[in-house]
């Protein structure tokens, strides 16, 4: 998959391309509550890695073929630091659009 662009909100996670669109969000905020409380729980370090997957999974471009739990495996494996950026990414994209 290409890089991502981050002039779009994209990002990349362990591979494959985030892209929280409006309609990936409202899913994420349906499954998690909204947003802005989310945001807050990672602003105080109280995400957790559930939160994390689940945001992230709403937000993939393109999960064919992928299960869920593939992919939190994947998240895990590739370390909560290397998905820090992404999930900068995706709260800034969250909090002040494009």
């Amino acid at each position: 998959m290409s890089g991502a662009n981050p002039a779009r909100g994209e990002a990349m996670v362990a591979g494959h391309m985030l892209r929280p669109s409006f309609t990936a969000l409202v899913a994420a905020e349906e499954e998690l509550g909204p947003l802005f409380a989310l945001v807050e729980r990672a602003a105080a370090g109280e995400l957790r890695l559930a939160e994390l997957v689940a945001l992230f999974w709403h937000c993939l471009a393109d999960r064919t073929g992928l299960l869920r739990s593939d992919f939190g495996d994947a998240v895990l494996a590739g370390g909560l630091a290397n998905a820090t950026p992404a999930l900068k990414t995706v709260l800034a994209q969250i909090l002040s659009g494009r």
